[in-house]
């Protein structure tokens, strides 16, 4: 019961769906850039902004409903965000209509995919710290050392 309450402690939740989210986005992304070159290819992806404005929405509940100590989250599934029954996460992304379309139906922006990927890149990277901090200080809290 301890390990639960620390898990679901805090910021960690929410973390722990940004890792996710951020991890399929990558996937989508890095799969659009290896096929930008296939006619009739369509890029895809999913919106971080509808995501966080979910995200928003759920740390909101918690928090009315616990005082925002403790608690899951309750992630609500949006168009392109879909929980599975285990608790993970899937995405069903859409096509942006930004870009060009060229004349093999394909509608491409390479300087945009980039941005997208480094971007999403570093999103996963800072969480990834955030967690590695959080579980430095259960550590420290655990083992009685300073």
């Amino acid at each position: 019961m301890l390990i639960q309450d620390l898990a679901s402690a805090g910021s960690l939740p929410v973390l722990s769906e940004m890792l996710r989210f951020a991890g399929q986005r990558q996937r989508l992304l890095t799969h659009n850039i290896a096929n930008m070159d296939t006619p009739d290819f369509r890029p895809l992806d999913a919106s971080p902004a509808d995501f966080q404005n979910a995200l928003r929405t759920a740390v909101e509940a918690r928090r009315a409903r616990t005082g925002g100590e403790r608690g899951e989250i309750d992630l609500v599934e949006t168009g392109e965000v879909v929980r599975s029954s285990d608790g993970g996460m899937s995405l069903k992304p859409k096509t942006p209509s930004a870009g060009i379309l060229f004349h093999d139906r394909n509608n491409r922006d390479l300087e945009r995919m980039m941005q997208d990927l480094a971007e999403n890149g570093m999103v996963y990277r800072m969480t990834t710290d955030l967690m590695r901090r959080q579980g430095d200080l259960l550590r420290t809290a655990i083992s009685q050392r300073v």
